[in-house]
This record gives C-alpha cells, structure tokens and sequence, in this order.
C-alpha cells in the first residue's frame, strides 16, 4: 500500500487525477470495474436446469411408470433416491456458483488512484476510465491502463498469454487487468474497464460458447421423448 509517509519514486509529483464529481459521474454512466455481474444463477435458476436433465426425466417417468402400475413402495423409494440425488446435485452447483463469485472478487481487486491530487484507497470496481493509478510489486491490476510513468516496472501476464517470463513496461506501453505487476513501481491511466477490458473480452467469448450435449444426453432425451 502506497501511503504519504512511503518514498514514491516517481520522475515529478503525483498528478491531479480525476476529481470526485466526475469520477461518481462516469462510475454512473459506465457502470462499474466488474466482470461478469449479470452470471450468476439463482438457486431457482439451478433447480430448473436439473430438473431438465434427460437422465433426471427418465428416472422421473420411471416412478410414475411404477405408481401407475399399482406399485407404490417401489415408486417412492426410486422417487425418493431421485429427489436426494437432485438436491446434492443442486448443492453442488450452489457450491460452484459460490466459488465462481469469489474468482469473480479477486478479478476486481482493491486500487489506488489518484483523485484531486490525492492517493486514495477505494475498491477496484469503483474504478473509472481516465482514472490514475499507482501501482507497485504486488498489485493485481485493476483495469486496463497506459503506462504514464514507470520505475523498473515489470508485470506477469501469463493468465492472459500464458508467458511465465515477466514483461518488462516502460512508458506508453499497455497493462491489462487482472495482470501482477512483479517487480518496480508506475503509474497508469486508465484505459478500460470490467467488460471492455482485455480480460472481459476473454470472459465474453467464452460466455458466447454453447455446450452442447453429449450423446448419452441426446440418446437419453430420444428415448423419452420417443416413449412419451
């Protein structure tokens, strides 16, 4: 953490930054420093989704079959074992949801910036476009930046390239969230943020891919449709 009393080592005095007005102004209008907000399912949501599975429906039409057929004792009991197997699995996916959001907080990590000529802590979602930020060995990157000044600055972009080696930064050249800034120290103006960043881009894409289903899936689905 960058305080008053720590010998920055920067070419002239800090900058003025944006000032408190603006910066509330543009978190507003822009949105906040986040990825992924709108991804995480409802406990409801989930339910719905198992409940769908061909392989839940088929075990479900077994037990109506078995209740039809004047066997109750064996219906609730092949009922009972699906309703267990259904809530564990809701359980589990409540679990990853859970994880998810965590991966999601440590995307969006807490930042300095300069605001009225004034370092100031505040969360990495309140993080805003043109905002100036100091940064140092061992920060996470909140967003996407241009260096303006840079004291031995090097930074790990291996989740984003998958180059172990640290990438030397001087001035003019980019960061991008979610990058560990290794060795020196710098300041940033930034450049994007939460979805319009590099990392966003990445998450993006990926939310754009479709999952298919497999081909027990697809047999499964066949059979009960092709039963009923």
């Amino acid at each position: 953490m960058v305080s008053k009393n720590r010998d920055f080592e920067m070419d002239s005095a800090l900058p003025q930054g944006l000032n408190q007005v603006e910066a509330k102004l543009r978190l507003k209008n822009e949105g906040p420093n986040e990825l992924g907000v709108n991804q995480r399912r409802t406990l409801l949501t989930i339910a719905g989704e198992v409940v769908r599975e061909p392989m839940f429906l088929l075990l479900l039409g077994a037990g109506a079959i078995y209740l039809a057929m004047g066997d109750p004792g064996e219906a609730f009991v092949l009922l009972g074992f699906v309703i267990i197997i259904m809530i564990v699995t809701v359980l589990q996916e409540r679990r990853t949801e859970n994880a998810l959001e965590a991966l999601r907080d440590l995307s969006s990590p807490r930042a300095l910036v300069i605001r009225e000529g004034k370092a100031l802590r505040i969360p990495g979602r309140e993080v805003v476009r043109d905002d100036i930020l100091i940064i140092s060995e061992g920060d996470r990157v909140p967003a996407d930046g241009s260096v303006l000044q840079a004291h031995e600055l090097a930074s790990d972009e291996s989740m984003l390239t998958g180059e172990s080696e640290a990438v030397a930064k001087f001035e003019s050249a980019n960061l991008f969230a979610g990058t560990m800034i290794v060795r020196g120290q710098g300041l940033i103006q930034v450049t994007a943020i939460g979805g319009q960043t590099e990392l966003g881009r990445i998450g993006k894409s990926l939310q754009d891919i479709i999952t298919e289903s497999s081909p027990l899936q697809d047999e499964i689905g066949l059979s009960i449709s092709a039963q009923f």
